[in-house]
Order: C-alpha cells, then structure tokens, then sequence
C-alpha cells in the first residue's frame, strides 16, 4: 500500500465516526462528552410497539451501511434478530459508537456530530391484529418423545391393595426414620420439661396413626377429642379399638420428619444462604417427590399452577392470594398431569430470594418443575396469567416444549420477560360482538384477543389462532328470553379450558378427604398435605391398574375406607353383633317347689283374651313386658305377640 492509499484509508476509517474506544463508554458517558445532562436531557420516550421481522430487517439493512450502527441496536434491542417480543421501557435505542471526532471539540461541531451519531433507523411498518378470516400458519408441532411409556410405572401382573399403593409414597423406611426422629423430638420435649409420659413409637403403630387420621377424614367431627367420647348417642367405637385418645395426642404432639439435632445446625445458619428454610420437612419431602416422579410418567399435557395449604402460622413462607379459596396458607407450584389431576412434582414457596436466571419467580417456578431429563420432549405446558411471558414461551420452545397461556396486556417486562403486543392498529375494542377474534404472531408466538363477556388474551407456542371452533353461549333475544348462540372461539382458548384444570383437578380431589387439621408447629401442616398427595396420587394409580385390566375401579371414598382399614390391620366390613334382648319367656311365680311349679302362680294369657277373647292360664310371662304369655307346642302367644 503506498502513502495516497493509505491517507484515503484513514480518511474513510474518520468519516466512518468509528471508535473502538468508545464502544466500551456507557450511555451516561457518551452524554457527557456530547454536553448533555443524564438527569434532565436523556430521551426517555417509550416505544411499546413489539419488533417484527420487518424491523428486524430493516435493522440488518442498516447493519449493511455501517458496522457501528448494527453492533449497537444489537446490544439495546435483544430481541431484534431472535424473533422475539422484548421489552423496552428504558428508553429508544441508540447507538453507542460515535464519531471518532466528537472527542476532538476543535475540528468539529457537538451539533453536527450528534446528529451524524444519531441518525435514525429506517421506519419499520406498525404490525397490526389479524382477524379470523385471515390464515395463520402455526409452527411445526414438537414430535412427543417421552422417555417412558406414559402412565403408571408399575408391575402389570402384581396385584396393588390401597395399603401398597400408598406405601410407595410413604415407605417402610421413611416410617422408620420418621419413627427415630419423632422418638428424639420426644426425649428432647421430656428433658425439657413437658409433662407427658411417652414410649418409643414403632413402625406398626405408626402406621395406625396414619390410619386413624384418614379415619378422622372420612368421618368429620370438630374435635379430635371428641372421637374419643363415651356415654352419648354420638360416641364411636372404633377410635378407642386402635388406641387412646392419650397416646394419638402425643404423637401428634413430637411427630417430627427431620433430625432434631440437625434442626439446631441449620438454626444457627439463619442469616446466610447456607440455611434451608424446608430442612424440617426432609427427609419425607425428598421421597414423596421422588416417588411421585418414579411411579408414573404423564401423558402430553401438563399443567403448573398454585396451590394454597391453609395454614395461620408466622413462618415467613405464609401467603396471601384473595383469587383463591384458601386465601392464607403455604403456597405450593405443582406440576400435575392434565389428563387424570396427578401431582408430578411440586416446590413450597419460601419467601423472597435472589433468582437463579435473574428473571423472577414465575419463570424460575415453571423452569424448575419442567425437567427434560425426566420428561422427555414435545410436552405442552398450560399456565395461567402469572407465568406467561414472551421469553418463558421462547425458552420452553428452544427445549422442545411447547406452552400456552392467558396474559395480561398491563403486564411490563422485568429484565429480560419480554413485553405483549400493545400495538392498537385494528384492535379490538369493548364495542367489538360476542365472538371477535384477533391475533398477531411473531415466529412461534401468537398473540390471541377473544372477545366473550369480556375480553380474553391468550399467548401459545402450539396452536394456530383459528380452527373453525365454537362454543354454545346464552344471549338475550328481543322479546326478552333466552336463546342459544354459537359463537366463533380461538383454538389456543379452547385447549388451554380443556387442559389447565390438571392442578385443580388434583386440588379436588385433595380437599375431599383431606386430612389437614390444626397444629402448634407449621411443618407439621406441611406433614399432613403429603400424606394427602401421597393417598391422591394412590388413588389415581388405582384407577390406572384398573383401566389398564379392564377392571372397574373403587370410588374415592371406598378406596379411602379400605387404605384406612389397612393401616389400622382390621377390615371394613365387620360380624354384626347379636342384640342384646330381654324379650324373653321367664316363669310367672318363684316356687321352688317342683310339684307345685306348673299349677302355682298362673296368669292369663293376654294374648289369648284379645285375639280369641278367652281365658288360657299359663306360668309364662316375658320378662320385659311383664305380661303373661302362652308358650307351649300348640299356642305360641309370646312369639305372636311380639310380633
């Protein structure tokens, strides 16, 4: 290269306005060198409008013109180039590098350099809402690759009691190591100065324990203590068959799932990341998930949702959500089969914590339940309006999952989320009919408004937003009746009513016969809401044997009332007990003289003066009644008499 070539290549390098230097400046900074005031002279206009592939395009066009342009908009606008809705409630994008002469005041003016710096990027069209009518292609579905044959994952030609089937969850061994901890707890409380006598729990009364919970389940009084009760009407006997009232009080007094002298270990770390707020409810927590996981592998649909264990307790994990019925308690995120209500797996919220992706709790919540190592691929997941953002969608979709769910369009992105459509060209209004439909798609992900009594928004990685569904509404007619009126509904609203119910399902199922109860220590609601999902779950593994054999399968309650037989080691049905009677023939008089026994003390026989209106002595009478009756081989009065 000679010295012409080279003066013409620094020169085009200056007009360029590139600078590796000034990449590395902050926004603040760049201000500062151009004269402006971070505080009061920075653009905070917001652009709510989502990026489209136009605007990525447009983006990859100016990318052409200059390199500093592309590198910069890439670094400010995340989204462009992945197809993705982002947020940008920072501010418009600009582009860091500048003219390499806007540090050197002298040759050049700050007017005329920022306004070479900031030339804008070329106009992109506003997107706009698609009605019905118009087609939407979908994405490819995911192919479904579960890593086990969907269903239950037991033995075809065993034969399950209810007791098995719940033993999977709670094991011989983990009622061991329940036992040996609830015996710690016990001498502890004892040394300490509780005054109760105590024995060693054992395996078999444990279990006797469990079966007289669930007993107390199915029959519901308002006090523990009142199964115990003697000399009423309303007094029962089986409860008094298994054990004292006494010795059911002390167990549920020191029933204790950790190591109590690790309890005191992980006490003293409160303060610093290495406590555990769930220690105490380990080990049984570990393997009642783990079984929950290794017993039965869900079919395509899942659902992950909340759920509310009531509880009054100051433990700093306590919740309040008004939209649910149990408003406060432990708030639970549960993965459940969509199909049959089964819990998959499930985390107890702890409180406020640092967030491992950095995105917030209902990314982090969904991320953690939905394990592809276990799963597999090509699963749907359904979630509500607290879990759907654009970057949770995007990222299941990058993991072979596909995933639906209502959204909020007030909804601001946080860090990284992603921000819904807010464009309002051709969008629906509150004017809009019963049945409007609109929709925008952005790659894989499509943007449902449905307008029914009021206004439904849906997100889905899965479905295309139109198959020419209906739904059955009541509308009111002119004279003032009532008719039937089909309306036009969007597929991703009509998948997500059939499939979102897994969690709620098994919430139902749960709040029948549960065996929750009050207590003096939280953990110990905790301990009451596993052995529920594990007599669930049970129960659902019942009805999966049975399909599979053809068989008919028990009720719930039935199928309650044989497991709670079993674990007490006696069975439902019962001999019926002979009444005690005394209707019975006795003699009239007390002569204990042989001879005179059937002359002596003789009485006439009612029976025989009403019926045949004669007078028949005789020397029996019932014992009961007082009355004489007849009894001999020819006239049996007591017998018709009694009758």
């Amino acid at each position: 290269m000679d010295l012409n070539q080279a003066l013409a290549f620094f020169d085009a390098m200056e007009d360029d306005g590139f600078s590796g230097e000034e990449s590395f400046l902050t926004d603040e900074e760049l201000d500062y060198q151009d004269g402006l005031d971070p505080a009061e002279d920075h653009d905070n206009e917001e652009d709510t409008s989502p990026p489209t592939r136009a605007r990525q395009e447009s983006s990859h066009s100016s990318a052409e013109e200059g390199p500093s342009t592309s590198a910069a908009a890439s670094q400010k606008l995340p989204g462009i180039g992945h197809g993705r809705l982002q947020s940008r409630s920072r501010g418009r994008a600009r582009p860091r590098s500048r003219s390499r002469s806007s540090s050197l005041r002298g040759r050049q003016s700050p007017e005329s350099t920022r306004s070479r710096s900031r030339s804008p990027h070329p106009a992109a069209p506003t997107p706009s809402w698609n009605s019905e009518s118009q087609p939407d292609i979908p994405p490819v579905p995911k192919r479904f690759v579960p890593t086990r044959k969907p269903g239950h994952q037991l033995s075809p030609t065993s034969t399950y009691t209810p007791l098995d089937l719940f033993k999977l969850f709670v094991s011989d061994s983990a009622a061991t190591t329940l036992c040996n901890n609830t015996n710690t707890n016990a001498a502890k409380n004892i040394a300490n100065g509780k005054k109760y006598s105590w024995k060693n729990l054992t395996v078999e009364e444990f279990f006797k324990y469990l079966g007289l919970t669930f007993f107390f389940a199915l029959v519901r009084l308002t006090n523990i203590r009142d199964y115990w009760r003697t000399n009423t009407i309303f007094s029962l006997q089986f409860p008094h068959s298994v054990m004292t009232r006494d010795r059911y009080q002390v167990i549920s007094w020191n029933i204790h799932m950790s190591d109590p002298d690790e309890d005191v270990h992980n006490d003293q770390k409160k303060g610093t990341p290495a406590y555990d707020r769930l220690f105490r409810l380990k080990p049984l927590l570990d393997d009642i998930k783990h079984a929950c996981r290794s017993f039965y592998h869900p079919r395509q649909n899942l659902s992950v949702d909340e759920r509310m264990v009531a509880t009054k307790a100051h433990s700093g994990m306590t919740q309040y959500m008004k939209a649910k019925p149990t408003k406060w308690g432990f708030k639970l995120f549960v993965l459940a089969d969509s199909s049959i209500g089964y819990t998959l797996d499930f985390a107890v919220y702890t409180g406020k914590s640092v967030f491992a992706s950095g995105v917030g709790l209902a990314y982090d919540s969904v991320m953690s339940l939905v394990d592809k190592s276990f799963l597999g691929s090509g699963y749907n997941v359904y979630v509500d309006n607290f879990y759907t953002s654009p970057k949770l969608f995007m990222d299941l979709y990058s993991m072979n999952f596909g995933a639906c769910g209502t959204y909020r369009d007030n909804r601001r992105g946080v860090d990284d989320l992603g921000l819904c459509p807010r464009t309002t060209t051709n969008a629906m209004t509150k004017k809009d009919p019963r049945g409007t439909i609109r929709w925008i798609r952005d790659g894989p992900l499509l943007f449902v408004k449905w307008m029914d009594t009021r206004e439904v928004s849906v997100c889905s990685t899965i479905h295309p937003a139109f198959s020419g569904n209906t739904v059955q509404r009541r509308v009111r007619t002119q004279d003032g009746g009532w008719d039937t009126k089909s309306i036009p509904c969007p597929t991703p609203v009509t998948e997500y009513n059939k499939h979102m119910g897994g969690v709620d399902l098994s919430d139902q199922l749960i709040q029948y016969y549960s065996v929750h109860h009050k207590t003096m220590r939280w953990y110990r609601t905790l301990f009451f809401h596993f052995l529920d999902i594990a007599a669930t779950n049970s129960y659902l593994l019942h009805k999966e044997v049975c399909a599979e054999r053809q068989q008919q399968p028990m009720t719930h309650r039935a199928f309650l009332e044989e497991l709670t037989a079993q674990l007490c080691g006696v069975t439902v049905s019962v001999l019926p007990t002979q009444q005690q009677s005394n209707h019975v023939p006795v003699p009239t008089s007390d002569q204990t003289e042989a001879s005179k026994k059937a002359s002596y003390g003789r009485r006439q026989c009612v029976n025989c003066k009403q019926t045949k209106q004669v007078k028949q002595a005789t020397p029996w009478k019932c014992k009961a009644c007082d009355v004489a009756l007849c009894v001999i081989p020819d006239r049996n009065c007591f017998e018709a008499w009694h009758q």
